[in-house]
């Protein structure tokens, strides 16, 4: 290990904890093209090394491949990090991007054993309800989560994309350690009621995407012309055709604040992302997705930026004008039930 581990924070007033910036996982096996393995095992490795603990996984990524592609690295290091999976979205083989979301007790019983089998753990630490079936009340939805925790099987709670009332009506039920939304320099409609729920309730956030997908790092200004055919960011409004011209204009304030620290785009956007605990008074611990060493040790050193009143008022107007959902279809996310 490193002397320059970053901080760490507790994951709600009941949660586990974790260092200030996790890893969102989903990319070494799914949704983003091509990886390499043996990159994408080192960039685990280094990441932990650097005091990353929170790793984020779903038995959606890759239909279970992204928990057995991160199953011997849990193993070995079973004592220092936080596992973190999802439940609650089906999909076929033939259509991999088309969604069926499932709350029901029967199905969340199943999907935690499938699992813990592929992880090959005992218990997970960090259980999420992936996606909102509105169709099952979040009572019992969260009820059957609850009886994973007391069977030994779940540690704690967590909720991806729900609106303020879902969160309190789950809190009534069980305690919940963190709420997981999509929350960015692009993204931030969580703010209006999500987030109050959540500082009320003693509840963390954990923002994926908080460098918008890669975006917001200029890595790429239009998906269907700069991403493989692999890539699901080709189906996402924001990132194609007019939308997407429009929306690279609005990354010149975050290279302005980037080259005033020295740093790089994605710096800043992540500096943004974890100084929302500060600013809203919760823990927020980002999972920002990455196969490489290269881009973990770039994104763990975001941890170490402070943006000063200016600079944060300078990227302030950026999310009112990003054109374009978040996904084809809002419905999914807490933003369309709001």
């Amino acid at each position: 290990m490193t002397d320059s581990r970053i901080a760490r924070v507790r994951l709600g007033d009941d949660g586990p904890e974790a260092g200030v910036q996790g890893l969102g996982c989903m990319g070494m096996s799914w949704a983003y093209g091509p990886s390499d393995a043996g990159e994408s095992r080192a960039a685990l490795e280094r990441a932990l090394e650097l005091g990353v603990t929170l790793y984020d996984t779903a038995d959606a990524y890759g239909a279970g491949e992204n928990e057995k592609f991160l199953s011997p690295f849990f193993k070995a290091h079973r004592d220092e990090v936080v596992i973190a999976t999802k439940f609650a979205i089906s999909s076929s083989p033939n259509e991999p991007y088309k969604r069926v979301i499932r709350n029901d007790p029967p199905y969340i019983r199943e999907c935690v054993e499938a699992s813990l089998r592929r992880l090959d753990v005992d218990v997970i630490d960090l259980y999420y309800m992936h996606r909102r079936d509105v169709n099952v009340p979040i009572e019992e939805t969260v009820g059957t989560m609850a009886e994973l925790v007391r069977e030994g099987k779940v540690r704690h709670l967590g909720l991806s994309e729900v609106i303020a009332g879902e969160l309190r009506a789950a809190r009534a039920v069980h305690p919940i350690a963190a709420v997981q939304s999509e929350w960015s320099l692009f993204s931030r409609d969580i703010e209006a009621n999500v987030v109050p729920a959540a500082k009320e309730l003693g509840v963390a956030l954990v923002p994926y995407s908080p460098l918008g997908r890669g975006f917001l790092t200029g890595s790429f200004s239009n998906a269907e012309t700069d991403l493989t055919d692999q890539d699901f960011r080709r189906t996402m409004p924001r990132f194609t055709g007019e939308n997407a011209a429009a929306n690279v204009a609005l990354l010149e304030p975050i290279r302005a604040v980037a080259e005033a620290h020295g740093a790089s785009p994605a710096q800043i956007a992540l500096a943004w992302a974890q100084q929302q605990a500060a600013v809203h008074g919760l823990p927020v611990v980002p999972i920002p997705g990455t196969t490489k060493r290269t881009r973990v040790q770039e994104n763990v050193a975001a941890t170490h930026i402070t943006l000063t009143a200016a600079e944060l008022a300078l990227l302030e107007p950026i999310a009112a004008k990003v054109a374009g959902d978040r996904y084809p279809d809002m419905t999914f996310a807490s933003a369309g039930r709001e």
